[in-house]
């Protein structure tokens, strides 16, 4: 654990050093949030990994992605917000700075099935056009299935259809660093309607500064 505290102490020094050489206030800003990215990129690979790799892994998602600083932070989602407004097939929601776009599973998947439908494609063209435009973003790619049938089943259907999703928006160069895919089954139901219940999420969440 020493070690991998060292090497996330290395890695945000470097970020503030490459930052402040020759830098003005605004670069050296962006220099500081990515180590500060750096820093809490290591915390999350070392909890999610439990080894050196992935915390080195994660330290390097943070560098890249740790710019936004709090004050910049709600007109980069307002940015974001806008754009994805811009999606007719899916429900765009706000809380706070964390945004959520949901699509009905039917209009990507057939019925028990996690390959994505022809027509999905064009839908996660835009939706990967807007996540490459905010890079500075993390990615939750959530499966949902209806109560209907096991929690086995449900539950391993879920995961595949997110994983296909995260496939899908990295085949469209979405960096899949980014992007996290979950699967919940039916344990989260929304509604007594079953096509309400299938659904696919997908959960942007900015890096803040620290």
């Amino acid at each position: 654990m020493n070690h991998v505290i060292r090497c996330s102490a290395i890695l945000a020094l470097a970020a503030m050093l490459t930052a402040c050489a020759g830098a003005n206030k605004q670069q050296t800003g962006t220099g500081v949030g990515a180590a500060a990215g750096a820093g809490i990129g290591a915390l999350l690979g070392q909890a999610i990994g439990h080894n050196t790799t992935s915390t080195l892994v994660g330290a390097g998602i943070g560098a890249v992605l740790g710019g936004i600083a709090g004050n910049q932070i709600g007109a980069y989602m307002d940015q974001q917000e806008q754009q994805l407004q811009q999606i007719e097939a899916a429900s765009i929601q706000r809380d706070n700075d964390v945004l959520t776009a949901t699509f009905k599973s039917d209009m990507f998947f057939d019925f028990n099935s996690a390959e994505l439908k022809p027509g999905a494609y064009s839908e996660l063209n835009r939706v990967a056009n807007v996540l490459n435009n905010f890079p500075q973003t993390t990615i939750r790619v959530e499966g949902h299935t209806d109560t209907k049938g096991g929690v086995e089943y449900n539950q391993r259907l879920s995961e595949r259809r997110a994983e296909s999703v995260k496939n899908a928006l990295a085949q469209r160069g979405v960096d899949s660093r980014r992007i996290e895919a979950v699967g919940y089954g039916k344990s989260q139901p929304i509604s007594s309607s079953d096509a309400v219940n299938r659904r696919v999420v997908i959960v942007i969440n900015p890096i803040r500064q620290n």
